[in-house]
């Protein structure tokens, strides 16, 4: 027969940015347990709350299957002496088996007869396996410090209160981390703080919500939470900023939730609304609201853990609290405009970047040069470049960046608009920073970007050369992030430059600090791995990805252009038959010193499918060099899907590697011609064959 299994942990408040971790984790170590111990069930479903971890499985069997099990043991050589009389081996092995050697059974194979155990194992009730597979996986929990309470030697992330284990509406007994189980859960610490008896396994989230002002699952608290602060929101004309991070530490925090709105003194909304927002989300945990242009309102939405009867008290508790929060960033913004955004940048130069790589201040200025390096490559206005520059680390020694880290660009920007600076400048520190993450937009204006590659390709150069480059999952410097933020900015901004040249000018300002010649070439091979990442990503094949690569392409606009061309090309009727042909050609041009025939010598050719291959290569040439040249990869490829014919013909009439010794570096020379021809695009021999 097979029930329904819960298994409850009823706790002290977990810590809510580990709450959903922690619940996958209890849930999958529960799952795998079942299954290992060779369980058929059913559906799982995960409950969490700040107070409790629990697992319901559907259709859980009452007991494993009866199982066949054979074990094999020594061969008859080695089980029995010259005497007929059993060998320690096989004495051994039938205590093993808790039989005697008698009982043993014997079994012919092709390598002989050997001693071998069976027996049918009666499968086990779940009410005997389950205490050790919660263990188990309470034990392999991702709990980085755990705590004793009381005078126990149990330890867990929080202690614990209540054990509930039941299979159907029977409960199952065993201690949890010294708890004895029972089929009694407990309800809202303070809208019903007792215990709840559970008649059965599938009662549980029902019984929790309709009778102790709990609701269990995660995803149902965060779409009650969601709906009602876009609700609250909405009656105050506005709209709810919800940041997902928060979303899922509010819902990790509450039981029972229950938006309530707030309002603020109108004065503060002078102060940057970055800065409200963070503080808000950060300090307080509110949600703040904008109107509909996107204007920061006087306003905030909170999540209570209770459903109180005066909501009011709730309310003006919470203004009370976010006053005193307002007021230092509105100190802090008044007090940080006392003095320039440029006057902060003499505490760079005490602030130590790297030991190795000297001070954020050092570090400006060799992002300044190259910044300007890239912007001269550009046409770009090196005035507003290197006014950015100069002031892109500044902000870090502000008042306000000190309190919130993560607002440095943000406040950059902010206080350069304050000061003065012109528009572009200002943008630029923001856009620095970008893309803070895989789904955020690169920087928009010419001067951000040419900062932000500046930036971060001085921090990649830097790190590499002092011996500290990313292995395994290690990446203390965030240099993967960097090295895509650098790609994806050059690519998805249109920026004709050469990775190469832009690495050996990086190389060159860190000369005073380190020598960075040698890691060069690492740097570049990290770079187009991370490329590939890119394009794995946004569903590029990978054949395709290593047909552009093997040339090595320094300039990632035009890596990108030949991506496209090839994935075009590839979808082309003749594209098999012609990748398969450029393997072949490779594979000869291999074998052979092709360079004994440069020149092709029509006057050589035997057959009609020679002179009708040179020719169409001749004019496909003519065709094809303004377009390569003009980097218009994909309208050559496709001029040359073409050659389909001509080549096919070719190495049905022509063998290439004869014993006359002119004519086969004439045939090699002309495959050779044709070999050049694609490799101005990619090597399509990478490709692969359907």
């Amino acid at each position: 027969m097979s029930r329904d299994l819960l298994i409850e942990i009823g706790t002290e408040e977990l810590p809510p940015k580990a709450l959903q971790r922690l619940s996958n984790a209890f849930s999958k170590g529960i799952t795998d347990g079942l299954t290992e111990a060779g369980l058929e069930i059913g559906e799982a479903h995960s409950y969490a709350t700040p107070r409790r971890l629990a697992l319901l499985v559907n259709n859980v069997p009452d007991a494993q299957p009866d199982r066949d099990v054979e074990r094999k043991g020594p061969n008859l050589k080695a089980a029995y002496d010259a005497d007929g009389k059993p060998t320690k081996a096989a004495e051994g092995f039938a205590r093993s088996c808790g039989v005697s050697v008698d009982e043993l059974e014997q079994q012919e194979t092709d390598k002989g007869t050997w001693l071998v155990f069976k027996a049918n194992e009666k499968g086990q009730p779940v009410s005997e396996l389950l205490v050790d597979i919660v263990n188990q996986s309470l034990a392999r929990l991702p709990i980085p410090k755990r705590m004793r309470w009381g005078d126990s030697d149990v330890e867990f992330v929080r202690p614990v209160h209540w054990i509930v284990m039941m299979h159907g509406s029977d409960v199952i007994d065993g201690e949890i981390l010294g708890i004895n189980s029972s089929n009694e859960t407990y309800g809202h610490r303070f809208h019903a703080n007792r215990s709840f008896k559970l008649n059965s396994a599938s009662d549980y989230a029902e019984t929790l919500m309709n009778e102790a002002h709990v609701i269990a699952d995660m995803h149902e608290r965060s779409r009650t939470i969601r709906q009602q602060v876009e609700q609250a929101a909405s009656e105050l004309g506005g709209v709810a900023v919800i940041d997902d991070d928060l979303l899922a530490e509010v819902t990790a925090l509450n039981e029972w939730p229950v938006a309530i709105a707030g309002e603020f003194e109108q004065e503060f909304l002078s102060v940057p609304a970055e800065a409200l927002i963070k503080t808000m989300q950060d300090n307080q945990k509110y949600f703040p609201v904008v109107d509909n242009d996107g204007q920061l309102k006087n306003n905030f939405i909170t999540i209570s853990n209770i459903d109180s009867k005066s909501p009011e008290k709730v309310k003006a508790g919470n203004e009370r609290v976010i006053r005193p929060r307002l007021a230092d960033a509105k100190f802090f913004w008044e007090q940080d405009q006392k003095q320039p955004l440029e006057a902060f940048a003499k505490a760079m130069d005490k602030v130590v970047f790297q030991s190795k790589l000297g001070t954020v201040g050092e570090k400006t200025q060799r992002v300044a040069q190259l910044a300007v390096d890239i912007a001269n490559e550009l046409g770009a206005d090196t005035t507003l470049v290197q006014r950015a520059a100069q002031l892109s680390k500044c902000d870090l020694a502000t008042d306000m960046v000190g309190e919130f880290a993560s607002l440095q660009g943000v406040m950059g920007k902010r206080y350069a608009e304050a000061g003065g600076e012109p528009e572009e400048v200002a943008i630029a520190l923001d856009e620095q920073y970008m893309p803070r993450g895989a789904s955020d937009d690169t920087a928009a204006t010419v001067t951000g970007q040419i900062l932000a590659i500046s930036d971060k390709l001085d921090t990649l150069v830097g790190i590499f050369a002092i011996g500290q480059k990313p292995t395994g999952e290690k990446d203390p410097y965030a240099l993967r992030r960097a090295t895509l933020g650098i790609l994806r900015t050059i690519i998805e901004r249109e920026l004709d430059l050469d990775l190469v040249k832009m690495i050996d000018a990086a190389a060159a300002l860190l000369a005073d600090k380190v020598d960075a010649n040698a890691v060069k070439e690492d740097v570049f091979a990290f770079m187009l791995e991370r490329l590939r990442a890119y394009y794995l990503d946004r569903g590029i094949l990978i054949d395709v990805f290593d047909a552009v690569s093997a040339l090595q392409p320094g300039r990632p606009l035009d890596f990108d252009k030949r991506i496209k061309a090839v994935s075009t090309f590839r979808a082309l009727p003749e594209a098999e038959s012609l990748a398969a042909a450029n393997k072949r050609v490779g594979n000869i041009l291999k074998k052979t010193d092709s360079g004994g025939a440069a020149m092709i010598n029509a006057g050589l050719f035997e057959v009609q499918e020679e002179e009708t291959l040179y020719n169409q290569l001749e004019q496909l040439k003519s065709q094809t060099d303004p377009l390569f040249d003009a980097g218009d990869y994909e309208t050559a490829l496709c001029n040359l899907s073409s050659l389909r014919e001509p080549v096919d013909d070719f190495f049905d009439h022509v063998m290439v590697m004869v014993d006359d010794e002119n004519l086969r570096n004439n045939r090699i020379a002309l495959l050779s011609k044709m070999n050049a021809l694609f490799m101005r695009a990619a090597d399509l021999s990478r490709l692969h064959q359907a």
